[in-house]
């Protein structure tokens, strides 16, 4: 195997540094980590090829402080990197993101060869800072304490050709004891609607046809200016965007979910038959020292509501398990919680302490062993649930986005694979004409596993989009490029939810 040191650095044959982004957490750090990508291309910087494992003149580090162990990951992966900066002169490191945000100046001391440390809300900075950093040959560290510019307003190169986030507020107002979100990116602030609808026409423009409207608490957009259904009338109005296919939107709070939105979801065709909504616990003790502002009967409700109006709807969540002082008793209401909601998909995670949070120094911290069977029991529940609710799909005739990158037997199996209005995944048999991610193929469900979907027929209909355009083109213009400049593929489709885990993660909503 050749080693880091004795392979060619990862520049282009112009001799233009590049750059790699290693992204950890939440939707808003992959969002956050395409405004950094835009950032840095602008300056002037090409991205390096996939694999190139730190060979990159600058190495971007956007971090999530949720876990307990997020500092000793990143530290890890910093000492790997410190010999390769010692043999390679004018190599950059950077932190950002919530770790950065919280540790700020410890980065520097535990790390003295990182070279700009920057913060959750001056994310437009980091080429300032790294042109700073190399001039003044010393480490920069700039955290600000409020959000200098919103970060939709920064340029973007975003992952994919059709499917894209659009940020409608970043912070939270909110104060759950596990989470330490709301402290590192701040509260709420929500962008005009005017400018939000703006970037959705521009990027339909330019081909994308699936949005993602993202938030911390995202239907708690409008508590600015006080309007209580901001959030519905913005999903009217995306309504109206000609060329938009699909809307989707994460992740909701159950005390901000009104019925309004869910008649907006309801009477808004392009609005996709979708829910993911964290429930965190069925124990209405446990939600209380979670400080999560509703209780079982409430949740639960809405999910009737939103059955009623919407039956096809699939519903997704996150789940916490062994917060401090869940009882059994505690767990089995959770239990109880999940068989009525019947979710098409839960992502559970085992409660771990996230220092700086009121819940790390609670009182009856469970024992890992307690928290593991519980666990184990609660995805055993989960998997039948979403194995039943997937075989009610079979035999349905269903429209779907064709994705890249999701199967990955799908080279094996000659099969693509798409999502489904509901974002299920589903594989399908490979037509014979030519079909492109972005492009819309109709097929009928043959086989349900609980986390897919197989379409085992004949394809019914192909019909060729200018989401398909847009990703032909933009592979056209990245193949045209010299050696070194290659910027892989893009990855095509909204980026997948958390991976189902040991641990929370930025559910927090």
């Amino acid at each position: 195997m050749t080693s880091s040191s004795d392979r060619s650095p990862a520049v282009d044959v112009q001799g233009s540094k590049s750059y790699e982004i290693r992204t950890y957490g939440c939707q808003m750090n992959v969002h956050d980590s395409e405004r950094l990508s835009g950032l840095l291309e602008e300056a002037g910087y090409v991205r390096a090829p996939e694999g190139s494992d730190g060979d990159a003149d600058v190495v971007v580090f956007n971090t999530c402080a949720v876990r307990e162990n997020a500092d000793n990951r990143l530290y890890g992966n910093l000492g790997r990197l410190a010999p390769m900066k010692t043999k390679r002169p004018g190599m950059q490191i950077a932190v950002g993101g919530c770790l950065a945000q919280k540790d700020r100046d410890t980065i520097v001391k535990k790390a003295p060869w990182v070279d700009v440390v920057f913060g959750t809300h001056n994310i437009g900075k980091l080429p300032v800072l790294l042109e700073r950093a190399r001039v003044q040959e010393e480490a920069q560290v700039e955290i600000a304490e409020s959000l200098e510019a919103f970060p939709s307003t920064l340029p973007t190169r975003r992952e994919s050709a059709y499917a894209a986030w659009v940020s409608i507020s970043v912070g939270c107002n909110n104060t759950c004891t596990f989470c330490i979100v709301p402290a590192l990116r701040g509260k709420e602030k929500d962008r005009r609607t005017g400018d939000i609808l703006a970037e959705i026409e521009a990027l339909v423009a330019e081909g994308v046809s699936e949005i993602t409207l993202l938030g911390q608490n995202v239907n708690a957009y409008g508590s600015d200016i006080g309007d209580r259904e901001a959030f519905s009338k913005l999903l009217r109005a995306c309504g109206t965007i000609d060329g938009l296919e699909r809307v989707r939107f994460t992740s909701p709070h159950p005390r901000d979910f009104t019925d309004d939105v869910i008649a907006a979801m309801a009477e808004t065709p392009n609005v996709m038959p979708q829910l993911h909504m964290p429930l965190q616990s069925g124990s209405d003790t446990v939600l209380k020292a979670m400080r999560r502002s509703y209780r079982q009967d409430r949740y639960l409700g809405i999910i009737e509501k939103v059955r009623a109006a919407i039956p096809h709807a699939a519903i997704t969540t996150d789940i916490i398990v062994g917060f401090p002082g869940e009882t059994e008793e505690d767990f089995e209401q959770t239990m109880h919680a999940v068989r009525e909601a019947r979710f098409t998909q839960a992502f559970t995670f085992q409660y771990s302490k996230r220092p700086g949070t009121p819940a790390a120094t609670m009182e009856n911290q469970i024992p890992k062993e307690v928290v593991q069977a519980r666990y184990e029991r609660l995805v055993a529940l989960q998997e039948e649930i979403s194995w039943d609710e997937n075989k009610k799909q079979v035999g349905r005739t269903l429209e779907l986005m064709v994705a890249e990158g999701e199967g990955r037997k799908d080279g094996a199996t000659h099969r693509l694979s798409g999502r489904a209005p509901d974002n299920r995944l589903v594989h399908f048999t490979k037509p014979d004409q030519e079909v492109r991610p972005g492009d819309v193929v109709t097929v009928e469900i043959t086989y349900a596993a609980p986390h897919h979907l197989l379409a085992e027929g004949a394809v019914l209909d192909v019909r060729r989009t200018r989401a398909g355009d847009a990703w032909e083109k933009r592979n056209a213009a990245e193949a045209a490029k010299p050696a070194g400049v290659l910027l892989g593929l893009p990855k095509i489709g909204v980026p997948e939810p958390l991976p189902v885990a040991s641990g929370s993660g930025c559910g927090c909503d």
